[in-house]
């Protein structure tokens, strides 16, 4: 797949403000700091499409990208984040609980996890409600430029065995040498082609 156009809509802090088109959306979930943004930019080749911040949980709303005027990618904000008030993580938690639960267009997830992490026990929710909704979805262990290959695989292993996925619904990806980028791109194809 080619990146004609990349465009930020909005962001949605309740449902009224969601797009109320039929366009397909994938979404973008993980914990704060796993390098949502930066994958966002990475994949869509636009540099500053997404805003970067060292800073976690910075990303408050859910953030709605138009690609190629055919699908959207829809980036929930980043959870486990510790310095945070229980009021915000509470907020966040209603926001991406929302939007899971609501929307109608919601074809794919992309489910980041740090390739040097464990899974949390946010990312076990997560997949358990992807496997509630019958939603199909992909992990992406980011960071990858941070291990060597058998470190690599050993992750690839542990998230296989962790989720009970096999390893093709597993990418991994680094922005820093690009790797991971066509499989990502393939999975955008195969959502507009259904």
């Amino acid at each position: 797949m080619k990146i004609k156009t990349a465009e930020f809509v909005g962001s949605a802090f309740n449902e009224s403000q969601y797009p109320k088109d039929k366009i397909p959306q994938i979404a973008i979930v993980g914990k704060s700091n796993v390098g949502k943004s930066t994958l966002i930019n990475i994949v869509l080749g636009r540099k500053n499409l997404a805003k970067v911040s060292s800073t976690p949980g910075k990303t408050r709303g859910i953030n709605f990208y138009l690609v190629n005027r055919a699908f959207y990618i829809v980036d929930l904000p980043g959870y486990g984040y510790a310095k945070v008030s229980k009021e915000m993580k509470k907020q966040w938690a209603y926001n991406i609980e929302t939007f899971l639960n609501t929307s109608k267009n919601l074809k794919h997830a992309l489910l980041l996890i740090d390739i040097r992490r464990e899974p949390t026990e946010d990312d076990f929710m997560m997949v358990n409600w992807f496997s509630f909704k019958n939603l199909p979805f992909s992990v992406v262990l980011t960071k990858a430029d941070k291990v060597n290959k058998s470190e690599a695989n050993k992750a690839i292993e542990n998230i296989c065995r962790s989720f009970n996925i096999s390893s093709d619904r597993v990418i991994v990806f680094s922005a820093v040498e690009k790797t991971g980028i066509s499989e990502i791109l393939r999975i955008f194809e195969e959502v507009i082609e259904k």
